[in-house]
């Protein structure tokens, strides 16, 4: 579904990303068979870079970021290039994003085991021997020097693989309590990168604080004055998030009878799409409904007010972005990750929380206006925010994975 603008004429446009290309290097067989960078003055050393990431943004975006840190070293730096491939399930948001971007994305059957059961259990666990198969396929074909990995249900059995081949392995961990995989991985892997300082005791040595990597744009989003009419950024992770839609849109009959409603920019989920655009559009409320945002930093810049989702990646970008936000936190989140996330704003002054359980229309209502009516306080809380940024993380994990590189 197409993002689409709902102005109270109902006139529609549409807004699509741009992505730049990345160029490969050169390479030609040796004696022994292995396929190694020409030795001349002119062609750089090629670093094989693997990372394995998907079904999610929160998976995806930081490792992208990490990527295009990487593309940007190669294009700056003749004596080095890096050669990144992508590898996950194909079902999510990667199948376009990934390729967008100018990476190669290998797809990789997968799929999640915890808390699920029945039928559904036994059927992922059927696919674990194919994955097994073709990642250690990728391993071979590819030959990285490093691994990097975010979690998900294709990490566990590449990282593995990789660890037990003698590969680098890095692994990303967003949250303030690590995921499912990341906690198994925490053994074998060489290096974890974590976002939060309290994140850093689980892995031990084996730890660096870098922060959660962004993409660029996200830490470029300038500061907003804050004055009428107000815009509100709605954030339901890159999938939507249903109880968060029907909640914006029973509280649209409250913003309709003020006197000048707020503007709204809503990023709805395929799913619900049809149902939120016309919501705003029944009430005569200015708003843009997007199935999906491709331009999340220009988004953040007109935003005075943003709510959303907890999950690392979001909660990493509306720090660095600077925005204050109100969180509402993933109730079926994996050991309630996005709640401790969202905890940790809240902490520091940059976040208000409402649990999904307490989320009514009222309430909502009532947080959006008491914040809306004290600009003070939003730039209180986005100086709150810019403070507990880490904006460099990026560069900071791709130093790692160049040091783990040489040391091979």
């Amino acid at each position: 579904m197409p993002p689409t603008e709902i102005a109270p004429s109902g006139e529609s446009r549409s807004s699509l990303g741009e992505f730049g290309m990345m160029s490969l290097p050169v390479e030609v067989a040796t004696q022994t068979g292995r396929v190694e960078p020409e030795p001349s003055s002119t062609t750089a050393a090629t670093v094989r870079v693997l990372m394995v990431a998907g079904g999610t943004g929160g998976h995806i975006f930081p490792a992208l970021a990490v990527a295009e840190e990487l593309r940007r070293r190669s294009k700056n730096r003749p004596e080095v290039e890096f050669e990144i491939l992508f590898v996950g399930t194909g079902r999510g948001i990667e199948d376009r994003v990934i390729p967008a971007a100018g990476f190669g994305l290998k797809k990789i059957p997968g799929a999640g085991l915890k808390g699920i059961g029945g039928w559904r259990r036994i059927k992922n666990l059927m696919l674990l021997p194919q994955c097994a198969i073709q990642t250690a396929l990728v391993l071979r074909d590819f030959r990285p020097q490093v691994v990097l990995g975010l979690g998900g249900y294709i990490a566990g059995p590449a990282m593995l693989l990789a660890a037990l081949q003698g590969i680098p392995t890095v692994l990303i961990e967003p949250n303030v309590k690590p995921g499912f995989t990341n906690r198994v991985l925490a053994p074998v892997v060489r290096a974890a990168a974590v976002a939060f300082p309290e994140t850093a005791e689980f892995y031990g040595r084996r730890a660096r604080v870098t922060g959660n990597p962004i993409r660029a744009a996200v830490a470029s989003v300038p500061a907003r004055r804050h004055v009428a009419p107000f815009t509100i950024l709605i954030l339901g992770g890159s999938l939507g998030a249903s109880a968060i839609n029907d909640c914006v849109i029973t509280t649209l009959e409250f913003f309709a009878q003020e006197r000048e409603s707020p503007r709204f920019i809503h990023q709805s989920g395929e799913r619900d799409y049809n149902k939120v655009r016309q919501a705003y559009q029944d009430r005569g409320i200015p708003a843009e409904v997007h199935a999906f945002i491709e331009d999340v930093p220009a988004a953040l810049a007109r935003a005075d007010l943003v709510i959303s989702r907890a999950g690392g990646n979001a909660v990493a970008e509306l720090a660095a972005a600077g925005k204050a936000c109100l969180l509402i936190p993933f109730p079926g989140a994996a050991d309630h990750h996005q709640l401790a996330n969202a905890q940790a704003l809240e902490r520091i002054g940059a976040a208000r929380v409402i649990q999904q359980e307490d989320l009514s229309s009222k309430r909502l209502f009532s947080e959006v206006s008491a914040l809306l009516a004290a600009p003070a306080e939003l730039e209180r809380m986005e100086l709150a925010a810019r403070a507990f940024a880490r904006p460099n993380a990026a560069s900071e994990i791709a130093d790692l994975v160049e040091e783990l590189a040489t040391k091979r």
